[in-house]
């Protein structure tokens, strides 16, 4: 086993695990720390497949003697902690063996061609996330969060997004004036009025916009968007989730690009 020799924590009090805490279980700890907690290995593959480098890999005792070589080696430092100080500082129900801490990517700035998907007060962890892997999958390489969106770089949404973030330019905190600076068309979903969208020609590249789950897109964004569809639903439901709804127009869009 080579890399940066382990340096074993040995102490609840201990800074780093406090950090930790923090980061794995509240929303905006991120936004202080300028640091991302990945936890289990699926999401750590996600961020050494697209060339990240973590400042610390965090082990627990009992893995750590197990832990294969492409951990070991890709950290600035490596750090081992008890199997109870890491069920300590998880935030699931069952803790993973390992995590990487990442220092959290520049701002990124606004990219007035880019195709991009604005989320308007999209508020569940889990819907954003489902959101970002759509728009990862299918080219939307911009993801423009609004003031009363969840945090995109919380726990939640990392767990949900499965990795898509970093492949995405994430802009958060968004006033809607700052929309008038896109130079693609603004496309909203609405589940009772518009056009159906697959009676459309879709602009490409473009900014879908997804709203709120209960209130759906708002007043501010409807009034900047070039063309308002609908989805058709046969079986007579009388909305998707919102996650669902991104996905099926986001694919849409992509069968341009494939076209």
């Amino acid at each position: 086993m080579s890399g940066a020799p382990p340096v074993f924590v040995t102490s609840r009090d201990n800074a780093l695990l406090k950090d930790l805490r923090k980061l794995s279980q509240d929303s905006t700890a991120y936004r202080k720390q300028g640091r991302i907690w990945l936890e289990g290995d699926h999401l750590c593959r996600a961020a050494l497949a697209r060339g990240v480098k973590p400042a610390i890999a965090v082990f627990s005792e009992s893995f750590w003697p197990l832990t294969p070589a492409e951990w070991t080696q890709c950290a600035i430092k490596n750090i081992v902690i008890s199997d109870l100080f890491f069920a300590d500082i998880s935030g699931l129900e069952s803790p993973a063996r390992m995590g990487f801490v990442l220092d959290m990517p520049a701002p990124a700035v606004l990219a007035p061609g880019a195709a991009s998907v604005i989320l308007d007060r999209v508020q569940d962890a889990g819907n954003v996330g489902s959101i970002l892997r759509s728009a990862a999958a299918f080219g939307f390489g911009q993801v423009i969060a609004l003031k009363g969106s969840a945090a995109l770089w919380s726990p939640k949404v990392l767990r949900a997004g499965m990795g898509a973030h970093l492949s995405l330019s994430l802009i958060e905190g968004v006033e809607p004036d700052a929309l008038d600076d896109l130079k693609v068309p603004i496309i909203v979903t609405s589940s009772h009025q518009g056009s159906f969208l697959h009676q459309q020609v879709l602009p490409m590249p473009c900014a879908w916009a997804m709203g709120h789950e209960g209130q759906g897109v708002g007043q501010s964004l409807m009034s900047r968007s070039s063309l308002q569809v609908r989805i058709d639903q046969p079986g007579g439901e009388e909305s998707l989730n919102v996650a669902a709804a991104a996905a099926i127009c986001l694919y849409a869009s992509s069968l341009r690009l494939a076209a």
